[in-house]
């Protein structure tokens, strides 16, 4: 089996299976329990938090764990705008989001809110002069991914935060915007440190990382408050009350510490990429790399112009190669991240993601070019 399909979702390593294991069958208890049995099972997502938070270039006080990215951005964005909602109506997104921040953000535009959509140019990258232009006084979110989950282009984060701040000074406000950035495709890829760059809310997920599904997590910047989406007990410092889900999240923990060294597991990914752009070179005319050379090297987006995504998909599957047409949340719909950079339709019709994971190997890339030459005779 070729499984290029990581931006989905990752198989599970070792050592995460075994710490879900262990909490599973052995520490099974309920962690707000105050007897030895709920004090083991606490340690786990204690150990899990300290292993995130150091990925993050935070404090593990920072980190509140949630069933998964969708739910950590929606926690993010609802609670945001719930906390700041005396201090204006404008919101601020990307056109090319991810369906759990889009569709959040389209039922705030519902409520009365007003939404301004930024476009990316034609490789995929929004804007920076875009995201200041958009900030006024109204201003109280901005949402905007470190990486784009269907192209690997790295969006400007950075300008997000400036532009918050520039605007803060600018029209005197009360409180600035809040920055909030869906990191879930670029947790334990690339070298993030939030607490350095000031982002206020970060969403990561486990299931892309090698770690169990159900399990993520939301950062939340020391001293910034976010209205909970639900109430309960409690846990996790009430910003997601509810017994955690000790399992998953140590497995979370225990993937997470898995990982090694990014910038070697990087080098690794920029090589693969280079690979396989090197092996689909020779159907010129009959494959279009559709993410630019400095996108992220674990995604690659390539269009056949001529043939459906779909059937693509489906004739490679009966080689047991797996790669994808977009957003696995997207049920097959055309991209709407394509659409958004300008890509004629033939093109977006036609497209496969590609995405890798430090597992993936050379033999991979070469059996999947060697099908795509096969595919396009």
């Amino acid at each position: 089996m070729v499984y290029l399909d990581n931006s989905s979702t990752t198989p599970v390593c070792r050592r995460a299976l075994e710490a879900a294991e262990k909490a599973l069958r052995e520490d099974f208890g309920n962690p707000s329990s105050l007897h030895m049995l709920g004090v083991t099972a606490e340690g786990y997502l204690d150990d899990a938090r300290a292993a995130i938070a150091s990925l993050l270039g935070c404090e593990a006080g920072c980190i509140a764990f949630t069933s998964g990215g969708t739910e950590a951005n929606n926690t993010a964005i609802f609670g945001a705008v719930e906390a700041r909602k005396r201090y204006g109506r404008r919101l601020i997104a990307s056109a090319i989001e991810h369906p759990s921040v889009l569709n959040a953000f389209k039922a705030l535009e519902g409520r009365g809110y007003e939404v301004i959509w930024l476009t990316p140019d034609n490789s995929g990258r929004v804007r920076e002069k875009d995201i200041y232009d958009a900030v006024n006084g109204d201003t109280i979110l901005i949402s905007l991914m470190y990486i784009n989950n269907e192209t690997g282009v790295i969006q400007p984060v950075s300008a997000a935060v400036s532009a918050a701040k520039a605007a803060a000074a600018r029209f005197d406000m009360a409180k600035r915007p809040l920055v909030h950035c869906d990191a879930v495709q670029a947790f334990g890829k690339v070298r993030i440190n939030a607490a350095a760059e000031d982002i206020d809310l970060m969403s990561i997920s486990s299931h892309k990382i090698h770690g169990p599904k159900g399990a993520g997590a939301l950062y939340i910047k020391k001293g910034v408050r976010i209205a909970p989406l639900m109430y309960g007990g409690g846990q996790e410092k009430g910003v997601r009350p509810g017994t955690e889900n000790v399992p998953a999240i140590a497995g979370f923990g225990a993937a997470a510490g898995d990982i090694g060294s990014i910038s070697e597991n990087l080098e690794a990914a920029a090589a693969l990429k280079d690979r396989l752009i090197s092996g689909i070179a020779s159907l010129s005319g009959k494959v279009v790399v559709n993410s630019p050379g400095d996108a992220l090297p674990y995604i690659i987006n390539i269009s056949l112009p001529g043939h459906k995504a779909e059937t693509l998909l489906h004739r490679l599957e009966t080689r047991e190669i797996y790669v994808s047409s977009g957003s696995a949340c997207s049920k097959g719909r055309l991209s709407h991240v394509l659409e958004a950079q300008g890509l004629p339709l033939e093109l977006i019709d036609s497209s496969l993601r590609i995405s890798l994971s430090r597992l993936s190997t050379a033999e991979d890339i070469d059996a999947l070019t060697g099908a795509l030459r096969e595919l396009c005779r």
